[in-house]
């Protein structure tokens, strides 16, 4: 692996846990899809009937189950090498064929739903992960099973991507804001009580219940989903209902073996992801019905958005590369400390979402984005500065600021680009969002990670406190040029929509 190769193999078990971690909170922010930004607060919102509270039921558990299988199976891993006598390297499969599925289909998967329907897509993606997390839970060999998280990743990217695209049509404008917040937490809960939620199950009920606790919250997601959800209209035919199988291919193959590039350290996949994003385009352009019109991604608005989305996810990511190896060697923390610092970040998120979606909805996209620009901007600077002397309280608050602010930023960012997004396109947008967050995560794990291998100069599993400060000051001090370069993104694009006359 690229990041392992730098700081040994014995390092790449935390590396697979800390992208899992992170990869699939996918989503936390992308609930949206309305067609003009809400002003009013939540508070002059009226109540939602109750009908929309049990649909809003069904999009919250869209949102949990995913993410909650995301870090479950996190505890389960030692276990199942034993019982499948497999290693690590075997093993490891389990999670990135997961992993894999969804960062590869969230796009097409989106732009299905805007062709198929997006109840009718929603509850085939519901089914299949519920299948498959019966098929994980019978699994007699580790082949079936790495199979059947491959699949179960399949139902996951579904459900992920037409959540984000359904909320606008459940919801109030004016609680669209506070809405996904309330998404976003729960994806945060789910990746946060994975690993403790496994924990407790592989050793009261052994490991096939890590997998089979989705399979009766899956059969009561479907039943919310099929009562509750809006319906789709009549499906119809003709040119414009096609969808570009052989460009949905090409951008499978591209993204999976950009992220098997950066997983598991291989050049030649790089490569070919590079020539596989050039056929995509030559497709795209020359495609009737193309998976992702090459305008849209021309729009200024739109092509800043996903810019800065993939630069803060890439910076958010160096909290969980960094800080166990600064926690644990350079302030000498203990296995369980160290586990409680780096929890704080998913806790921060959780508990912000809410108030953050709120924000937005008050005070604007423009504003919140820029607030949320500044604060990673600070916590990033904070973090390059930090003396040792100051312990876990020096590291923990800038830290804290760095991921509320990242999640304030999102809901922000998200939200105007979606706002301003043609209806009929909601679904591929949505999966462009989190796709654009799971690269800059997958980035971030092996840029910032090997940088932060190169300035400690030595192993960081064995490195000494003063070089582990000094990677640590590094890899943060690139960090913060990143948000300042997110920042000139923000500012050019936000100066072009004024010039324009675009409402904020």
């Amino acid at each position: 692996m690229a990041f392992a190769a730098a700081i040994k193999c014995k390092c790449c078990v935390f590396r697979l846990i800390t992208l899992r971690h992170r990869l699939l909170s996918i989503t936390e922010r992308e609930a949206l899809s309305m067609n003009t930004l809400p002003t009013t607060t939540a508070t002059q919102a009226p109540p939602l009937a109750p009908s929309s509270r049990w649909a809003l039921a069904s999009l919250s558990l869209s949102m949990l189950l995913p993410s909650l299988d995301t870090s479950i199976a996190n505890a389960g891993l030692p276990a199942l090498a034993r019982t499948f006598e497999a290693s690590f390297a075997q093993v490891q499969w389990i999670v990135l064929a997961y992993l894999l599925s969804i960062t590869t289909l969230l796009v097409s998967a989106g732009r299905l739903g805007d062709l198929l329907g997006r109840r009718r897509l929603l509850l085939c993606g519901i089914t299949l992960f519920t299948l498959a997390s019966l098929l994980c839970g019978l699994a007699p060999s580790l082949g079936w099973l790495i199979a059947a998280r491959a699949l179960q990743g399949l139902g996951a990217a579904i459900m992920l991507a037409l959540t984000l695209a359904l909320v606008g049509e459940t919801v109030p404008k004016a609680r669209l804001g506070s809405t996904m917040g309330l998404l976003g937490s729960l994806s945060a809960i789910g990746t946060t009580l994975g690993p403790a939620l496994g924990g407790v199950l592989l050793v009261a009920l052994g490991w096939q219940a890590i997998f089979l606790v989705s399979v009766p919250l899956g059969l009561l997601n479907g039943g919310l989903a099929w009562r509750y959800l809006p319906p789709d209209g009549p499906l119809t035919r003709g040119e414009q209902r096609r969808f570009d199988l052989p460009g949905s291919l090409l951008l499978v193959l591209t993204l999976g073996a950009y992220a098997l590039a950066m997983t598991q350290g291989q050049g030649a996949l790089l490569l070919l992801a590079a020539v596989g994003a050039g056929l995509f385009v030559w497709r795209q352009g020359r495609a009737a019905v193309p998976l992702v019109r090459l305008p849209l991604l021309g729009d200024r608005q739109l092509s800043a958005g996903l810019a800065m989305s993939l630069l803060v996810s890439t910076v958010i990511m160096s909290t969980l590369v960094v800080g166990p190896f600064y926690l644990a060697r350079g302030l000498g923390l203990d296995a369980l400390a160290v586990g409680l610092v780096l929890a704080a970040g998913p806790a921060a998120a959780a508990l912000s979402g809410v108030p953050a979606g709120r924000l937005v909805d008050r005070f604007g996209t423009r504003r919140m984005a820029q607030a949320g620009l500044l604060g990673m901007a600070l916590g990033a600077t904070l973090l390059a500065l930090l003396p040792s002397a100051s312990g876990v309280p020096g590291y923990l608050m800038p830290m804290l600021l760095l991921t509320a602010s990242y999640g304030l930023f999102q809901a922000a960012n998200n939200t105007s680009i979606m706002a301003a997004i043609d209806p009929q396109q909601r679904g591929v947008v949505a999966g462009l969002l989190s796709l654009s967050r799971n690269l800059g995560l997958i980035s971030g794990t092996a840029c910032l990670g090997a940088l932060f291998a190169f300035a400690t100069a030595a192993d960081v599993s064995t490195a000494s406190a003063p070089a582990l400060a000094r990677g640590m000051h590094v890899c943060f001090a690139v960090a913060a040029g990143l948000i300042v370069l997110a920042l000139l993104i923000c500012h050019l694009a936000q100066g072009k929509r004024r010039h324009s006359g675009d409402p904020d």
